[in-house]
């Protein structure tokens, strides 16, 4: 079992903390992932591919540097990540593109392995490490949320432990039915972001099915 120490939740207020240290997640199975392109367990080359967007990129390696800061990972580590996404939001062209003409990426700070994991994100639609890095440090339904635009890992986890959302139909219920709202960091405006997201993932899938 994977027990998830009260040290991975510094940000969160002591008492959720707390709460969430004293929760057991049990071990995932590897061929379960989060996908920034395509709905859960979709195998490589079915349903319609698009190109990953430089929003998505930076999402993706937000999250992975919030991850590790949870796992209190070498603070240097964290902070590679942290300036990748910013510049790849900074990026006045789409990554995909210059990554497909075979031009490399270059800002400062983004080093040569953090180019080949992008190029695998943009080029695959997956990234190896996020995935690994996902289902070791997240149950199930923490990482069923994170395919919501706008819901990354510390989200994820206190829509599970404070509301009981286990799904995105369930987020999408309990948004509708404003029950987000009175918690933390869960405004009117935010609620509602969250609903729309959750409509649009479920909608794609509806139509992908």
């Amino acid at each position: 079992m994977l027990h998830l120490e009260r040290r991975f939740y510094p940000s969160l207020p002591s008492n959720t903390a707390l709460e969430l240290s004293k929760r057991r997640y049990p071990m995932f199975q590897m061929t379960q992932s989060v996908h920034v392109v395509a709905p859960p367990n979709t195998p490589l080359g079915e349903g319609p591919r698009r190109l990953v967007t430089n929003a998505e990129v930076a999402e993706v390696l937000f999250n992975i540097a919030t991850l590790l800061e949870m796992q209190r990972d070498n603070p240097y580590r964290v902070a590679a990540y942290r300036n990748a996404a910013r510049g790849t939001l900074a990026q006045n062209e789409a990554i995909a593109d210059i990554i497909a003409r075979g031009d490399q990426l270059r800002w400062p700070g983004l080093g040569e392995r953090l180019r080949r994991k992008i190029a695998e994100l943009v080029r695959t639609g997956h990234m190896m490490f996020y995935d690994e890095l996902c289902e070791s440090s997240l149950p199930q339904d923490a990482r069923e949320l994170m395919t919501v635009p706008h819901i990354g890992p510390k989200t994820a986890l206190r829509l599970v432990d404070l509301l009981d959302i286990h799904s995105v139909a369930q987020l999408l219920e309990a948004s509708q039915a404003h029950r987000l709202r009175q918690y933390y960091r869960f405004g009117a405006r935010s609620e509602q972001r969250l609903a729309d997201s959750a409509r649009a993932v479920l909608a794609g899938r509806d139509a992908a099915a």
